[in-house]
């Protein structure tokens, strides 16, 4: 099949979370599967540096018309993310090459508004008359739209089916969809404005891509059933709900050639499931690394993700200082709440010797595969979590997760019987901080029986995680659509 692949931000060219990594890892698996697969993403021309990876100017200065009235100048750039799998960049001075930072603008609807009438012209252009155009969350959430109205006449897209991909049904448009007065609402069927027009900014993206998309799909099972609920749905539960013989749920994957312990470079010494003796080296030079007490003996606990509510910060600001009372170290990456960094920061000087804080940044970044293979414990007490994709990482790297049971972390993640010794991590159900200091000390009680731990850890990174299944559920989904 022929496939184009459309997001907001795509590793290792730009990437802000979990997003950039599938867009990245799903097209690479479907071209080793044998289809022709084509990527398109913004060009943010102060992220993206052309001469690192070796961009290529194919279309200057196109003119691409928005509505009757409006039309913008774009530039098209290409490179390639592995053999004979081609990136094409969508460049606008005005909307992508002002900031430093991927998203937040006060026009964010105007900005993938133009991106998603830009990535159809440019399939146009390419003559590349695609069967699928796979469009991931909210920022593509107008092709679907656009291609039942105005690009519905267009000879090579007159075959192309879409598929719209949910990663975080929280995020629909540029702004909160609850801070939207009620009269503002987007009900997902007029004409949309144009630029000029304030009320662009209230377009709701994903609400019409979920009206107009072939197929609507999310990065989990278990997210696909909590999102038709009233707790869950974003109030677009009763629209999802409506469409539930058109909404699959596809566990995400990981790439097994970026992340692999026994080749990492990021790794002071690599190893595999026959070598997880290799993890304690790694554990000494990541506690030399960010002035933690040497201590092998002493269980570790990392932390990778944004720090937000939705990651569970609350809960763990509640019981952090019980914590630091047991014997344990705890490493956390990440960027976000100030209120809950600021927090954090006061309690990593309270307790030094055992609490580091590292923001999630380019400098930063290096050290990701790192800390999970440093470290005994990956901590994951999500509010709500779409699929995440951390846990897989981490268990990739021999990391036991500690986590809650909800969207995809239930469906990653079984809990450790310690009669049967079945389980590939610490599971907890309520949102609360008993349920997480719970999970913790049974986490830390489990470490203590060497035998028993090391058989979790070997069954851990045997766990098949691979995207080499979930894209597989995604052709056969496609050849149904």
């Amino acid at each position: 099949m022929k496939i184009v692949s459309i997001s907001s931000e795509l590793a290792p060219f730009s990437k802000t979370g979990g997003l950039a990594d599938v867009a990245r890892s799903l097209p690479k698996a479907l071209q080793r599967l044998g289809h022709k697969v084509i990527i398109i993403t913004p060009l943010y021309g102060l992220v993206i540096d052309k001469k690192k990876y070796n961009l290529k100017l194919i279309y200057k200065n196109i003119k691409v018309h928005l509505n009757s009235k409006e039309a913008v100048r774009i530039n098209y750039w290409k490179g390639y993310l592995m053999n004979n799998l081609p990136v094409y960049f969508i460049e606008n001075k005005k909307y992508f090459s002002k900031r430093k930072i991927l998203y937040c603008s006060n026009h964010e609807n105007a900005r993938f508004l133009i991106f998603d009438v830009a990535a159809l012209k440019l399939i146009s252009l390419l003559k590349f008359s695609a069967d699928i155009v796979h469009c991931h969350d909210w920022q593509a959430g107008l092709i679907p739209f656009y291609l039942k109205t105005a690009f519905r006449y267009s000879k090579t897209l007159e075959k192309a089916k879409t598929i719209f991909t949910i990663h975080n049904l929280i995020f629909q448009f540029g702004r909160n969809w609850w801070e939207i007065p009620f009269a503002k609402k987007d009900y997902g069927h007029k004409r949309i404005s144009h630029l000029s027009d304030p009320d662009i900014e209230y377009i709701n993206f994903a609400k019409r891509a979920i009206l107009s998309a072939d197929v609507i799909n999310t990065v989990s099972e278990q997210y696909r059933m909590e999102i038709m609920t009233k707790k869950f749905g974003q109030d677009l539960h009763c629209i999802l709900k409506n469409r539930e013989n058109k909404l699959f749920g596809i566990v995400n994957g990981i790439d097994y050639y970026s992340y692999n312990p026994a080749k990492d470079p990021g790794l002071f010494k690599n190893y595999n499931y026959n070598k997880i003796y290799c993890k304690k080296p790694n554990k000494e030079h990541l506690q030399k690394q960010f002035n933690l007490p040497v201590n092998v003996a002493v269980p570790l606990i990392c932390m990778t993700s944004r720090v937000a509510f939705q990651k569970g910060f609350e809960l763990l600001l509640k019981i952090v200082d019980q914590l630091m009372n047991l014997d344990m170290q705890l490493i956390i990456m990440g960027s976000g709440n100030k209120t809950y960094i600021h927090a954090l920061n006061k309690i990593s000087k309270k307790y030094p010797k055992k609490i580091v804080i590292i923001p999630f940044n380019e400098k930063n970044q290096k050290y990701e595969t790192l800390i999970y293979a440093g470290s005994d414990f990956i901590l994951l007490p999500s509010h709500y979590e779409p699929c995440g994709i951390n846990q897989l990482i981490a268990m990739r790297y021999g990391c036991i997760p500690i986590v809650r049971k909800i969207g995809g972390l239930h469906d990653t993640v079984n809990n450790f019987n310690p009669i049967d010794g079945s389980g590939t991590g610490f599971v907890f159900d309520k949102f609360n901080e008993f349920a997480l200091y719970g999970a913790i000390i049974r986490a830390l009680e489990t470490y203590k029986y060497k035998d028993i731990w090391q058989n979790l850890i070997v069954r851990v990174m045997q766990e098949s995680t691979s995207w080499e299944i979930p894209a597989k559920k995604y052709v056969k989904l496609y050849q149904n659509i």
